[in-house]
């Protein structure tokens, strides 16, 4: 609950897990989301994985741990005061991201078996290697 980028700067809810989920290639598992919010404010949020059909679901009611009008208005002034950093760590995550995804596409892509042949096993080492490298730095830095 609340108007920030990170989640660490608004208010948890609630939270619950998707298990179950057979391994696959990052970005292949297709998680759908919804959210539902009834007349009587009550929030309804389900996770359902396309693949299996397997969901889990979560509902918030008024009474659990929700702001007051003071609280809201708190944290809407807060928005707007962290607005321009709050923009510099969504563009920080993106470009993480976009680094992470680059380096398991380029990784898969050498791996591919179409690729055989027209790539030297050395160059093939030297791509994993850094591709690797730049997975194993990200997990080791966080918040970068």
């Amino acid at each position: 609950e609340g108007e920030r980028a990170m989640t660490r700067d608004n208010n948890l809810l609630g939270r619950f897990e998707l298990s179950g989920i057979p391994p696959a290639p990052r970005g292949v598992p297709q998680i759908e989301v919804t959210f539902d919010i009834d007349a009587n404010g009550i929030l309804n949020v389900t996770a359902t994985d396309k693949s299996t059909g397997k969901a889990n679901k979560i509902t918030i009611t008024n009474d659990k741990g929700r702001l007051s009008k003071e609280e809201i208005e708190r944290m809407v002034q807060e928005a707007e005061k962290y607005k321009a950093e709050d923009e510099v760590q969504r563009e920080r995550v993106s470009a993480k991201n976009a680094l992470e995804s680059y380096a398991f596409n380029m990784k898969s892509a050498v791996e591919d078996e179409g690729l055989k042949g027209k790539i030297s096993e050395a160059d093939k080492k030297k791509v994993l290697d850094k591709c690797q490298e730049v997975i194993s730095w990200l997990d080791a830095n966080t918040l970068a």
